[in-house]
């Protein structure tokens, strides 16, 4: 049995596409995955299940939302430990204590490649906001009371990028490859 990460983009921002999460998990236990869980309301779902298949999975559970929910929702899945290992390999100045900076992970959604993704958003605002890749994802940190100064904060949400990758808090992160 393979423990999960599903990363759902989108789901109650701005009061669009809600979602309970007692309801999600209901739609994800209808899938027979088991020990499912939710962290936060915004689309963090920690599950278990014998299938290996990443993909199929995030195929499959878009397909459960889009019949329970009537949303066509992006969907990220991951195994716990790949994201685990991923953390491991956070840069030094990634999730400190300093707290003036802002940290979150940026996932990639297949197909899009880490190359597609940097030519999409340019370069960063080097005085704001640093960044790293490991894998598919990238640790991307910008001054807290400068986010409108960051060359990505705009670009991730407003390009056609923003429909190929999902960001995360580091807190976030951090809590659920532990569940």
């Amino acid at each position: 049995m393979q423990r999960y990460i599903t990363l759902l983009r989108g789901i109650n921002v701005g009061g669009k596409n809600k979602i309970s999460m007692p309801s999600l998990k209901a739609g994800f236990e209808t899938l027979n995955f088991q020990d499912v869980v939710t962290y936060i309301n915004s689309g963090n779902i920690i599950f278990s299940t014998e299938n290996n298949d990443p993909k199929a999975l995030s195929d499959q559970i878009k397909t459960m939302i889009k019949n329970h929910f009537d949303l066509e929702i992006t969907v990220f899945t991951i195994l716990q430990a790949e994201l685990s290992e991923i953390l491991a390999n956070a840069p030094t100045w990634w999730q400190n204590t300093d707290k003036k900076n802002y940290d979150n992970l940026v996932f990639l959604i297949p197909p899009v490649t880490l190359a597609e993704f940097y030519q999409a958003v340019g370069g960063l605002n080097e005085d704001l906001e640093q960044a790293a890749d490991y894998r598919d994802a990238i640790f991307w940190s910008y001054v807290r009371k400068d986010y409108r100064k960051s060359n990505w904060w705009s670009k991730t949400a407003n390009k056609k990028i923003k429909d190929q990758i999902t960001i995360r808090t580091a807190n976030t992160v951090r809590k659920i490859v532990t569940l």
